[in-house]
């Protein structure tokens, strides 16, 4: 068996619950990552456009094919069709959808392998590829995630929590009250009014998650486990976790490339072994 090395041109897709990251990466090198909110039909349509544009055409394509692929993660399906009709209607391409067309790069053991959202599988594989070692991967958007890792490269399971802006929500629909929040690094630790209590309160709650749910990996798996964190909300938080090893943002989206890189260098391998 040979082992080649492919250099690739990727558009990642990343399908969040609030937003579209779109990434470019021509010969393996990131060349942009644009956030998109989902809804914006025209805007997605454009910066498909614009980044299919900058690929490369096939030199061996007589039809001027570009030389590229459109590689989708999603929980969201009704705006992965739509991604879909915008790379068919506007580019004349077909995209590949992790956990569908593309199989998941790491094995999980789990109860229900296909409900786990394939953003966070591709996140625990990006970040297992470089660590190669029991790692953690808490992504702050929407929703907060926090799984784990082992060892040997296999996902565990994970908790799932309310992020800030569900938590601000449900605070401010839920009482008679309590203003809607937005989440920011607090002055202090504690609120001088209404507004930057509830503020302390769910900045430190998501800290306070954090580093209470690894302690428990922790202890079950019988090693604290190197801790990646990335999502929109990651950044209003990092400063304040001394726990944390690294700041990654849009692991997504690299994930989704090193899925479809992991795919294809095996298909690739398994080709020239039957040969």
């Amino acid at each position: 068996m040979s082992c080649k090395v492919l250099i690739m041109n990727i558009i990642a897709v990343d399908i969040g619950n609030t937003n579209i990251d779109i990434g470019l990466f021509l010969d393996d090198k990131e060349q942009l990552i644009k956030s998109i909110p989902g809804r914006s039909q025209a805007k997605l349509a454009t910066c498909l456009k614009s980044a299919w544009g900058k690929i490369p055409v096939a030199k061996s394509s007589k039809e001027k094919k570009r030389d590229g692929v459109i590689v989708v993660s999603s929980v969201k399906p009704d705006w992965t069709k739509l991604i879909q009709q915008i790379a068919k209607d506007e580019l004349g391409e077909k995209v590949y959808i992790i956990g569908k067309d593309i199989p998941l790069p790491i094995s999980l053991w789990v109860d229900e392998p296909n409900k786990v959202g394939t953003d966070r599988v591709v996140s625990a594989a990006a970040a297992y590829d470089v660590v190669e070692d029991a790692v953690v991967v808490a992504d702050f958007g929407t929703a907060v995630t926090i799984d784990i890792v082992d060892e040997k490269g296999i996902f565990l399971g994970g908790v799932i929590c309310p992020g800030f802006e569900i938590s601000a929500k449900a605070l401010k629909e839920n009482t008679a009250q309590l203003p809607k929040t937005k989440i920011t690094k607090p002055k202090a630790p504690y609120g001088k009014n209404t507004t930057e209590a509830i503020n302390c309160g769910l900045y430190y709650s998501a800290i306070g998650t954090l580093q209470e749910v690894i302690r428990r990996y922790a202890e079950k798996i019988g090693k604290w486990p190197q801790t990646i964190i990335t999502g929109s909300a990651a950044k209003t938080i990092k400063d304040d976790c001394d726990f944390v090893d690294s700041f990654v943002p849009n692991l997504v989206v690299k994930g989704i490339v090193l899925a479809y890189k992991k795919y294809i260098t095996e298909k690739t391998e398994n080709t020239d072994y039957t040969d």
